[in-house]
């Protein structure tokens, strides 16, 4: 059974930084396309952020140039480095493998941006 943890989330004020991670069991993160999505209250799911099995990351528009997708091969541990962060970015944030097929969703980590 694969269990993923996220962890890191706060309060922060606009212009402040985070950074998210993503603990799993049952699944080696460095054989599986990875990525974080997020959901904003009232809104869906959506993908933020993925990492491929060749370690190149991909953002979406929104946030390029402010996130920063990695991981850890050997803690196994994937990460969010979220800088500039504005109000807007709150959310709560997930892991998972990149794609329409999905392992159970973790809690999440909630990211709340002050103005």
């Amino acid at each position: 059974q694969v269990q993923l943890v996220e962890s890191g989330g706060g309060l922060v004020q606009a212009g402040g930084s985070l950074r998210l991670s993503c603990a799993a069991s049952g699944i080696i993160f460095s054989l599986s396309p990875m990525a974080w999505y997020r959901q904003a209250p009232g809104k869906q799911r959506e993908l933020v952020a993925h990492i491929t099995r060749g370690g190149s990351a991909n953002y979406v528009a929104s946030v390029k140039g402010r996130f920063t997708i990695s991981g850890d091969d050997v803690k196994n541990i994937m990460y969010l480095q979220m800088n500039s962060l504005k109000p807007e970015d709150t959310a709560v944030y997930y892991c998972n493998t990149f794609g329409s097929t999905w392992f159970p969703w973790g809690q999440g980590t909630q990211v709340t941006v002050s103005s």
